[in-house]
This record gives C-alpha cells, structure tokens and sequence, in this order.
C-alpha cells in the first residue's frame, strides 16, 4: 500500500487574500524565524491563530 500524497483531509476552506509586498517580506522575515521554516501559507494560519488566541485573553 503506498502513502498518498497530497493536502491531508482536514475540514477546511480555502481564503483568498491580496498583501502589500511590505506585509509578505514581514511574514517570510517571521518565517525565517522558526525553526521548522514553514511555508507563508502555514505561517500565517500560525499568525491568524496566535492572534485569535491573544484576542480571546482579553
């Protein structure tokens, strides 16, 4: 049996956004930052997360 690659199965939508080229050299100079370098798309999931959970100890 072989391993199937791809997007695992998750429930989730996908989220088109436009960002100034000032905001992406942010996040990959954030990226640059993990020790796991991830790629924009999961760092910023991580950012939006890291924010929400933030917001809610308010």
């Amino acid at each position: 049996m072989h391993k199937k690659m791809g997007r695992p199965k998750i429930d989730s939508e996908a989220v088109n956004v436009r960002l100034t080229r000032d905001v992406i050299g942010r996040i990959d100079e954030a990226r640059k930052e993990q020790p796991d370098l991830p790629t924009r798309p999961e760092m910023i999931r991580r950012m939006i997360e890291d924010w929400l959970d933030k917001d809610d100890g308010s």
